[in-house]
């Protein structure tokens, strides 16, 4: 078959969807990655995929540009003649179902998270939801990453019971997501922040949760990682960045790769987002035994079980995350390894990515015979 996987980022598909890219490739199937170009277009190429770049815009919605995509994966879709098209994130998920309907070509989506557009209800979120109800029409599988957000589409007659499926998440290999072994033994507490500089990902609701327990007198170490994005509508300005820096607010780590080093030598990896699908940073952190601290809202409640696995606070609430934090530092040992083993398991247990991919290939079978 010619089954063709279709997402914003060369780098999401390689990070996130790579064992379910390979094991289609073991099965016989010619893959074919269709996204922007970055430096994971390449490594795409050397595992066996054939990559066709396209010009995408994730940032918000220009009609102009919008048109040009679907008129752009029209005319990729007519050429390779895919038997299935695999979507995910909303811009693929609306306008390039949109082109497959077209040509009659069934695809498979993936609402990876509801996204900026629906925190809050406004023209930008009727125009989404509208989008998405004419997209999804001739879906025949689409798959969510959580309850909540299955049922919020579903009550908006978005979709129909019967196409909708909730997965764990985009699933992870716990096998290479696992602690060396080595024990970490930190001066200070650390704590990790894992994200896109951005609003939505609680960023400054942690910064001022830090400053609450610095006031406290409160001695650990508050790191941050991720890439900077400040043209996002909802990107942390780079001055404030620099001006957290300058007054030893936060140990900015910059971006990087490979966050697995990052994770093992923190104490607790905190996420205080506003909403998630499925958060990449708590699969890995919790697959790392690693202790959570995490916001009581859909996506984050999926990893998180509350005094089990870490602690879940108040969405844009910094004392309560400030609260959580001071009650996470003053733990003993003991019971924070017995957190991260809690969460180990729970990766094992429900998130392992072989349950993603069984889900997927049971999926495109059906929609082959």
């Amino acid at each position: 078959m010619k089954i063709a996987i279709v997402l914003n980022t060369s780098w999401n598909i390689y990070n996130f969807r790579l064992g379910l890219v390979k094991k289609l490739i073991t099965k016989g199937n010619s893959v074919y990655a269709i996204a922007p170009h970055d430096e994971y277009s390449e490594k795409l190429e050397n595992i066996g995929c054939r990559y066709i770049p396209i010009r995408m815009d994730s940032r918000g919605i220009n009609p102009l540009k919008d048109i040009a995509l679907i008129v752009e994966l029209f005319a990729i879709y007519r050429k390779i003649k895919p038997d299935v098209i695999l979507h995910y994130t909303i811009k693929p998920n609306i306008y390039g179902t949109m082109a497959a309907r077209l040509l009659g070509i069934p695809v498979i989506n993936n609402v990876c998270g509801l996204g900026t557009a629906f925190l809050k209800k406004n023209i930008l979120s009727k125009v989404a939801a509208t989008l998405y109800k004419i997209a999804f029409r001739s879906s025949r599988k689409i798959f969510f990453q959580n309850d909540e957000d299955k049922i919020f589409f579903e009550k908006a007659k978005i979709v129909r019971k019967d196409q909708a499926e909730v997965l764990p998440g985009s699933g992870i290999d716990p096998e290479i997501f696992k602690s060396s072994g080595r024990i970490v033994k930190n001066k200070k507490f650390t704590f990790l922040l894992i994200s896109r500089l951005i609003h939505d990902k609680g960023v400054l609701e942690y910064i001022d949760a830090i400053k609450i327990l610095k006031e406290q007198n409160i001695d650990a170490n508050f790191q941050l990682l991720g890439k900077k994005d400040p043209k996002h509508r909802r990107g942390i300005p780079e001055e404030l960045i620099n001006q957290w820096m300058a007054n030893n607010v936060v140990d900015y780590l910059g971006s990087t790769n490979d966050v697995k080093p990052f994770i093992e030598n923190a104490d607790c990896v905190v996420l205080p987002s506003y909403r998630e699908g499925t958060p990449r940073t708590l699969l890995e952190a919790a697959s790392f035994s690693k202790p959570i601290i995490a916001t009581r809202v859909a996506g984050c409640t999926n990893i998180v079980v509350d005094n089990q696995n870490g602690f879940l606070c108040k969405v844009k609430n910094s004392k309560d995350l400030a609260d959580k934090m001071k009650k996470m530092a003053g733990l003993d040992e003991t019971k924070r390894a017995e957190m991260g083993k809690n969460g180990r398991n729970r990766i094992e247990q429900v998130f392992d990515e072989k349950i993603v991919i069984s889900k997927y290939l049971y999926a495109i079978d059906k929609l082959a015979r």
